[in-house]
């Protein structure tokens, strides 16, 4: 916020400033996150570095922050697609001040969200983070820029108004008149909700929050909103800010309301095993690179959907790793792709070819990006999807089967999209095509994926941060 309050500002014509401004105000939250990840003790648990201001007394509502295993972890991944975000953020050329402040709002509501342990001031949040959504895909996006933003705009709106009916219904179903999370949650482990009440309240905030998490059928706004986003905002919508939807489902729904969540989570499975393979399948038709990832990103969320189901630490822990994962790769591709599309004025597969022979490096990352998304060994989403996998075994056997081939598919449309994209002979129109050339523009690219490397051969830098929460959440919803 202070460096969102530093461009208010700063002349327009600045732009170097701009940029730098940009630049430090999301690497000072980063390196924050890290902070507070490596300092979190995780033998303890619980949550930690809590913040409580009383603000609407009569009303229940506080400013409470804190964070626990699962958030902290949340607040790194957020740290490290931002500052990518806002580094290849250097192609946009028009209007560079309103961009850098509205990605700055998107950014801050994340982390308010992420941090919030008050429900008012989560739901607040994740509305400051969509809002700007809306006018950056409007304003920067491509060819079909406002349809896409008109379409995005309206699902979410439903779905957070869907959320929002939920979580009030919650807040008086209680009876004890605050949106303090950990005080809800206290009370409500003596004197549960009756099960006729959590059974009509669990799905409005499955449902609400599952449209920003992509549940199919509602996911339609997503592959169009991505394609069409300029690239910071596909990197951040897809990598981040879908999170905040399974997020909120674990904490809201799950863990407030867990006799519902039995009741109602073989069909979230169900769903899950369609957002997989109808997704992957739907996938594996496209001739357009960003529609590729936009379907691809759906699919992908069913495992999260699946882990969910499971009520299961190994499940339970392979969905947090899978929302950091996920959100780094998809962050690495579709960053990869907006400097294609960038260089190449295309995202037709059909138009491309050969992008190796002038874009090695760029060539070799989006390659080891699809290797990390269909599960290959070394990569962080083979620990997650393994972690699910199993999770899901002894409840949803079957399903378990389907999410395998899931994994076959997604091999299956992203080693097409190399094949027709980057390997064959180059068109001569793109022979003097520059490649990433210099440390700075390599170095959004790097960090990513030496991320996905570093968490998937040590997985244990996220199972031991995360152990302990994961395995309360389990406990106290069994």
């Amino acid at each position: 916020m202070l460096g969102l309050s530093l461009l208010c500002l700063v002349p327009s014509d600045k732009v170097s400033l701009i940029r730098r401004i940009s630049n430090i105000a999301v690497l000072v939250p980063f390196i924050l996150s890290v902070w507070i990840y490596a300092a979190y003790d995780h033998a303890a648990g619980g949550f930690q570095f809590v913040q409580n201001i009383p603000w609407v007394v009569p009303l229940g509502i506080s400013y409470h922050l804190g964070v626990d295993g699962i958030n902290s972890l949340l607040l790194v991944l957020l740290g490290a697609t931002s500052f990518a975000a806002v580094l290849v953020s250097a192609s946009i050329k028009e209007r560079i001040k309103e961009y850098y402040i509205l990605l700055l709002i998107t950014i801050i509501g994340t982390y308010g969200a992420f941090l919030s342990l008050d429900i008012f001031f989560f739901y607040f949040f994740h509305e400051v983070a969509a809002v700007p959504v809306f006018l950056m895909i409007a304003i920067w996006g491509s060819q079909r820029r406002e349809f896409a933003a008109m379409k995005l705009t309206l699902y979410l709106v439903a779905g957070a108004t869907i959320a929002l009916i939920g979580l009030l219904a919650l807040y008086h179903a209680t009876g004890i008149y605050t949106f303090d999370f950990v005080q809800t949650q206290q009370y409500l482990a003596t004197w549960p909700l009756p099960i006729k009440t959590q059974n009509w309240i669990f799905p409005l905030i499955v449902v609400g929050f599952g449209i920003t998490l992509t549940l199919w059928p509602f996911y339609t706004w997503a592959p169009l909103g991505y394609a069409e986003a300029p690239t910071a905002i596909s990197m951040l919508h897809s990598g981040v800010l879908k999170k905040m939807g399974a997020y909120a489902i674990i904490r809201f729904a799950i863990q407030l309301m867990p006799q519902a969540a039995h009741a109602w989570m073989p069909i979230i499975a169900g769903l899950a095993i369609v957002n997989i393979i109808y997704c992957g399948l739907v996938a594996l038709t496209q001739r357009d690179l960003k529609y590729i990832l936009g379907y691809s990103s759906c699919s992908h969320m069913g495992y999260i959907l699946l882990g969910l189901a499971c009520f299961n630490t190994i499940g339970l822990n392979g969905v947090v790793y899978l929302m950091f994962a996920h959100g780094i790769m998809s962050a690495l591709a579709f960053a990869l792709t907006g400097f294609v599309v960038d260089q190449t004025k295309t995202r037709n597969l059909d138009e491309l070819g050969g992008l190796l022979k002038c874009m090695p490096f760029i060539g070799t990352c989006f390659m080891m990006a699809a290797l990390a998304s269909a599960g290959v060994p070394g990569f962080a989403n083979f620990v997650a999807e393994i972690l699910v996998l199993l999770g899901s075994w002894d409840q949803y056997r079957g399903l378990s089967v389907l999410a395998i081939f899931g994994l076959v598919i997604t091999a299956i449309y992203l080693l097409k999209a190399i094949r027709l994209g980057f390997q064959g002979p180059l068109d001569p129109k793109f022979a003097r095509l520059a490649d990433a050339q210099t440390l700075s523009a390599k170095f959004p690219y790097m960090m990513l994926l030496a991320l996905l490397i570093l968490v998937g051969c040590l997985p244990s830098i996220i199972l031991t941060h995360i152990g302990s929460s994961t395995k309360t959440i389990i406990e106290s919803v069994r």
